[in-house]
């Protein structure tokens, strides 16, 4: 289960170890703006061991929000507290990465506990945007289908909060394609109807995909890592497949993703899901090895010993988890001291930490048994 453990350069930057925090909404945030829940929540995880973590699904219009509590980064205004969360992260070893989103005709909707369905104008909510005037299901608001100049503003805004990101100080950066939100609403054609250059066909469906990528790597430091989120597959008959993203992300390698991180569904209501333990590794597996690029699995991902056999089989270089680290924001040194294995463990709790370990044994031979 070493590989657990084991560092993974990417580009320019070397992850500490493969266990990523997946990008997980928090709908805890006004205008925008991150405050002390984010940084105590993305801190956690960083102080419990994780390599990597990303923010929530960050907006980079005020409409691309999935709710109006969203995190955004569409003002320079959002930098200077992101910029305080990268801080602490960097000081506990973890890199920071975040994810920008604009959600599409799943925007203008309640958090989870606060409603659901769509908000209408006059309660603060607004008419979403999409590739085509198709609501995701009848609850949802009926989005207005862009504009081609829509589009490249779009693309610009994309480019734009991948600018005030990397200012802040994130040092990865993730394009949200999945989950039945904007790019990945103009990829299935189950959501995308138009009959222009971004309809239709596969290399129109992919372009904005495509050109949003090329976009943001123009603006990144040559050895600053770009990763790619999709939905494998749309889980219902006629739309997106894992066929078709073997193919996007043979598109994308070339105009610079290094990683794809392999989702699947959200596109269609109705959609017939087969879930189970580590049910999406297939699809990583299968990019990996098809599309010729690093791959993340994510999906009801738990213990040390699935993420120990889909990293030692290759089925992915590395294993974001979610809800695991909601019920444990200390997975990472846990799995360290229950396998003896070294892991950055803050100085603050050395006491704790695998005895044989070289930072323990330190600290062991230098600190005195504190009085209480």
């Amino acid at each position: 289960m070493t590989h657990i453990f084991d560092p993974l350069p990417i580009r320019g930057i070397t992850l500490p170890n493969r266990i990523v925090v997946s990008p997980m909404c928090e709908y805890s945030s006004q205008d925008g703006f991150a405050n002390d829940w984010h940084l105590v929540h993305l801190g956690s995880r960083a102080v419990g061991g994780a390599g990597l973590i990303f923010t929530e699904a960050t907006a980079v219009t005020p409409e691309g929000r999935i709710s109006p509590e969203d995190l955004g980064i569409w003002s320079d205004a959002h930098i200077e507290f992101l910029a305080r969360i990268v801080r602490f992260l960097k000081s506990q070893a973890s890199v920071p990465g975040m994810q920008l989103a604009h959600a599409g005709r799943k925007g203008s909707t309640y958090k989870p506990w606060g409603g659901s369905g769509a908000i209408p104008p006059r309660d603060g909510g607004w008419v979403p945007v999409a590739p085509s005037t198709l609501a995701y299901s009848e609850t949802y608001p009926t989005p207005r289908e862009m504009s081609t100049e829509e589009i490249r503003a779009v693309i610009d805004a994309f480019a734009q909060a991948a600018r005030r990101a990397l200012e802040a100080g994130f040092r990865v950066l993730e394009i949200h394609a999945a989950h039945g939100y904007l790019i990945h609403e103009f990829l299935s054609p189950l959501s995308n109807q138009r009959k222009d250059e971004y309809g239709g066909s596969f290399e129109n469906r992919t372009r904005l995909a495509r050109e949003i990528v090329s976009a943001i790597r123009k603006l990144m430091p040559e050895q600053l890592p770009l990763f790619a989120r999709i939905s494998a597959t749309d889980w219902k008959q006629g739309g997106w497949d894992v066929d078709q993203s073997v193919e996007l992300a043979k598109q994308l390698v070339p105009l610079g993703v290094d990683l794809v991180d392999c989702s699947s569904a959200g596109l269609a209501h109705d959609q017939k899901i087969v879930a189970g333990p580590g049910f999406q590794v297939p699809f990583s597996e299968r990019i990996r090895r098809d599309a010729g690029v690093m791959t993340g699995a994510v999906g009801l991902i738990e213990t040390k010993e699935q993420v120990a056999d889909i990293l030692e089989n290759n089925r992915a270089d590395l294993v974001f988890m979610a809800r695991e680290f909601l019920r444990d924001p200390y997975w990472v040194l846990r799995a360290s001291r229950e396998l003896n294995q070294a892991a950055s463990w803050p100085p603050q709790y050395l006491r704790a930490a695998p005895p044989d370990s070289p930072a323990r044994k330190r600290f062991d031979a230098e600190t005195p048994e504190p009085a209480g």
